[in-house]
């Protein structure tokens, strides 16, 4: 997981106002940036007047040089220190490609004579309404108008990375679906058209591959190499078999993620492994949502998008969970739990490694070991959402939540926590009418803004926000 962006920098212009305005942005804009740390590319400034862009010739240069540099940004910034010119910016950035966030500067008291005034809350607009009607997409981050040396924009470049990670890593997306959807679970089926409409590539592996790969290839410095991850993030007091079994199957999903170049996986976690292997794959699960690969258990392919958008928003650890009961009767909460693959920086510490209860009741002891029991990190900020395909489009909802320090009784199976939102039963009732599954995404902090302008404005997901 990295959270470093490059950011192609432009400076809009507009010829009667002095020129040291735009020396200061290049400057502070610079500065923000290394601040940050962040990268950037900028063009020189001796190429045009003053290093900006105004007019349509300028424009053409800038376009040039951001065509010099393709693949090495993943955002615009641009930035206006004072009105600037529209036309200029039109043909600058009409084959961007990437995100555009125009940030324009604040006028101040005592600063509106002609020599220093900007007028750049004025020109924003102008900005906005040409590159709209140019199809251009762009991004605009309250408040409207905010300078590059102001803490409040360390916030902005972070929101706006994370909208530029999302926007490069999901056109490009590369699934694996590991084992077939189980026949009762309707409720996980995708479209997988749909998906490939949406640049999300969709592979599928026979869980009958899977275990003849386990038998046969993996090798002695791989299988020590995944036994010794596993234990990093759990106890585990089950005998050496059970451990060697889940490492092999380990050992094999990394390594299709590796020839396919995978970017998340939804895996088949039930029955076959339990009856065939005697384990459950929640640990790889938790092992693998660490490490920033997206993993869904229950081939839940959709949710593991959303998984992918979490990772990418803000370089933390995701998981899924089941929306799974009301908290008695405070309808701003509810209870969100999973068998246990949650990710180890998700937990207070080390999980502990259990019998599935279900699998023991159904198949007997020792049938289905390998879920990573802990207890959640609490009085904590999270993104949430989930995702399904319908009408060959992807639609999804996010919002921003806080897991709670409330206490669930010990004898509840698996891992489970609190979630509380003010609008928890609105979000409940959407659920339900719109058929969504019982599953959330989720993940550390606050990054469900730069997730549903990343998704919705350039990607096109039809996004519903209960942010």
């Amino acid at each position: 997981m990295t959270t470093k962006v490059t950011f192609a920098l432009y400076f809009g212009n507009r010829g009667f106002f002095p020129g040291e305005l735009i020396a200061d942005a290049r400057r502070e804009l610079i500065q923000a940036l290394e601040k940050a740390g962040h990268g950037y590319i900028i063009m020189d400034e001796k190429a045009t007047r003053y290093g900006a862009v105004e007019t349509r010739e300028e424009g053409r240069k800038y376009a040039r040089f951001l065509k010099e540099h393709a693949g090495r940004f993943q955002g615009v910034i641009l930035s206006m220190p004072n009105f600037s010119d529209e036309n200029g910016a039109q043909a600058a950035l009409s084959e961007a490609g990437v995100p555009v966030l125009v940030q324009a500067y604040r006028d101040m008291p005592g600063k509106m004579d002609f020599s220093h005034r900007r007028d750049s809350m004025c020109g924003k607009f102008a900005m906005c309404n040409v590159l709209r009607q140019c199809g251009i997409k762009y991004t605009i981050i309250p408040p409207f108008t905010v300078d590059p040396a102001e803490d409040l924009f360390q916030e902005h470049l972070r929101v706006f990375a994370g909208i530029c990670r999302i926007t490069a890593g999901m056109r490009r997306t590369n699934i694996g679906a590991i084992g077939a959807r189980t026949s009762a679970f309707k409720t996980v089926r995708v479209d997988e058209i749909g998906l490939q409409r949406n640049g999300i590539n969709l592979e599928t592996f026979d869980l009958s591959a899977v275990f003849r790969m386990m038998k046969d290839s993996v090798t002695p410095e791989k299988l020590e190499e995944k036994k010794k991850n596993i234990l990093e993030i759990t106890e585990f007091k089950y005998p050496e078999e059970k451990l060697e079994t889940i490492s092999r199957f380990g050992v094999v999903v990394d390594k299709l993620i590796e020839d396919y170049e995978l970017h998340a996986v939804a895996i088949r976690c039930w029955d076959e492994l339990e009856i065939s292997h005697g384990v459950a794959p929640c640990l790889i699960l938790c092992e693998l949502n660490e490490r920033g690969i997206a993993a869904a258990c229950e081939v839940d392919v959709a949710n593991a998008i959303m998984m992918r958008a979490l990772v990418l928003a803000g370089s933390t650890p995701p998981t899924l969970l089941d929306v799974n009961n009301n908290f008695g009767m405070d309808n701003n909460k509810s209870i969100l739990f999973h068998c246990g693959p949650v990710p180890i920086s998700l937990l207070k510490g080390k999980g502990a490694t259990e019998e599935h209860l279900m699998f023991r009741k159904s198949y007997g002891p020792g049938s289905g070991v390998g879920i990573n029991k802990g207890d959640f990190r609490t009085n904590l900020d999270i993104t949430f959402g989930s995702a399904k395909t319908e009408d060959g489009k992807i639609h999804a909802f996010i919002g921003e939540g806080r897991l709670t320090d409330d206490n669930i009784e010990k004898e509840f199976f698996g891992t489970g926590v609190v979630m509380e939102h003010p609008r928890m039963q609105d979000i409940a009732d959407f659920m339900g009418r719109e058929g969504y599954r019982h599953h959330v995404s989720l993940a550390e902090g606050r990054n469900g803004w730069a997730v549903k302008e990343a998704l919705s404005n350039y990607l096109g997901y039809e996004i519903h926000s209960f942010l």
